[in-house]
């Protein structure tokens, strides 16, 4: 065996989250070291979703989605006024197309004031006509501090940051395998340079490869790996001008919040994701899922014409609970009582509102780290 390289900290993962943890870890003072199998940071699960700032809406109380992403939202848009990361606070309506769905929306109010998200109000069917003359429906609950961002811009600043702090990143670097050492992780990590590395600390924050990263390391308890589903959704670009100023969502559905419009920074709109529970990461769009898009969609804007829907991209949620059980399920962040080891910390179902909450999931992670 050839020499092993000895290093502070080494975190897995160069997505939104992985970046905000490195980020976190190095303004702390650890010597970090961030390690991506792609050529490109950001360039998976933190490409292909809506890239919307939650609010915090929908989430249990207590769990850490409904926590991390309340704190996130707040620590996000004073980063971006900061930093001048292109971001708008737009904020969004959430629909009710049914007088039974109107029931669903009270419950949403009472769920987000319990969250700490204390700006919500619901509307009646004239004062959406009067907010969104194109979106129709029985009544609408508003969240004004939901918003949008360009997500790329965000990590390349967590990089910029990451960088100023001492820390580097390391592309087309993938974990090959690893073993548990009494204080220390030792891990295999292929690519265009070949390195066997022992960290103090490592941080698992791989994403959809979470699951395989810790599978391939000798020594970790598998019981606490837990169990995992991929959920796909696809989006749907829309030709022609947004119907509406807002972000716009359905009543939402088993594993996800219903197919939704979304807007980019350049106002451009489109909808998605749908929810498909799939065995394998598979990133294609197949058209003919739109025949369900224009039937959601229409539910909340039935004007949308015939043609005027054009696949665009996809993306995997990866999810903790699968189908059976409801599709919800929370981050997991564990700390090493929770891993067994004192130098492994590991991430998993980091799915939305991960990019919301990147910066509080990047504190929780440093505070199971200290000491």
């Amino acid at each position: 065996m050839g020499e092993v390289l000895e290093l502070d900290c080494v975190v897995i993962g160069g997505g939104v989250v992985g970046l905000a943890v490195a980020r976190e870890l190095a303004i702390a003072g650890r010597e970090v070291v961030l390690l991506e199998t792609e050529p490109m940071t950001g360039s998976v699960t933190s490409s292909r979703n809506s890239e919307v700032i939650h609010a915090g809406l929908y989430y249990p109380t207590g769990s850490l989605k409904a926590e991390l992403c309340v704190a996130g939202k707040r620590k996000l848009y004073d980063y971006c006024r900061e930093r001048y990361i292109p971001h708008k606070r737009c904020g969004k309506l959430v629909v009710a197309s049914s007088e039974v769905e109107v029931a669903y929306l009270e419950k949403l109010l009472k769920q987000a004031e319990a969250n700490g998200v204390d700006d919500c109000f619901l509307i009646d069917s004239v004062e959406l006509a009067r907010l969104e003359p194109q979106i129709t429906g029985f009544a609408a609950l508003v969240s004004p501090s939901t918003g949008i961002i360009d997500s790329h811009r965000l990590m390349e600043s967590y990089i910029a940051d990451i960088e100023a702090h001492g820390g580097a990143i390391v592309l087309q670097a993938p974990v090959l395998g690893g073993e548990l050492l009494p204080d220390t992780v030792r891990l295999s990590v292929g690519g265009r340079d070949p390195v066997e590395i022992e960290a103090k600390l490592v941080v698992n924050a791989a994403g959809l490869n979470a699951w395989a990263v810790s599978e391939s390391i000798l020594g970790l308890d598998r019981t606490t790996v837990p169990e995992r589903y991929y959920a796909k959704g696809c989006y749907f670009s829309l030709a022609g001008r947004a119907p509406a100023g807002r972000l716009i969502y359905p009543v939402p559905e088993q594993g996800g919040l219903g197919v939704h419009l979304t807007l980019d920074m350049a106002g451009q709109a489109r909808f998605g994701p749908d929810v498909e529970w799939v065995e394998a990461i598979d990133y294609d769009v197949d058209s003919r899922r739109a025949d369900k898009f224009y039937a959601a969609i229409r539910r909340y804007w039935p004007d949308l014409a015939d043609g005027a829907l054009q696949p665009a991209y996809s993306g995997m949620r990866p999810k903790v609970v699968g189908p059976v059980a409801g599709g919800g399920g929370d981050f997991i962040i564990q700390g090493s009582d929770a891993t067994t080891h004192p130098a492994y910390v590991a991430l998993y179902g980091i799915e939305s509102p991960g990019l919301t909450a990147s910066m509080a999931i990047a504190e929780k992670v440093k505070s199971l780290t200290l000491g």
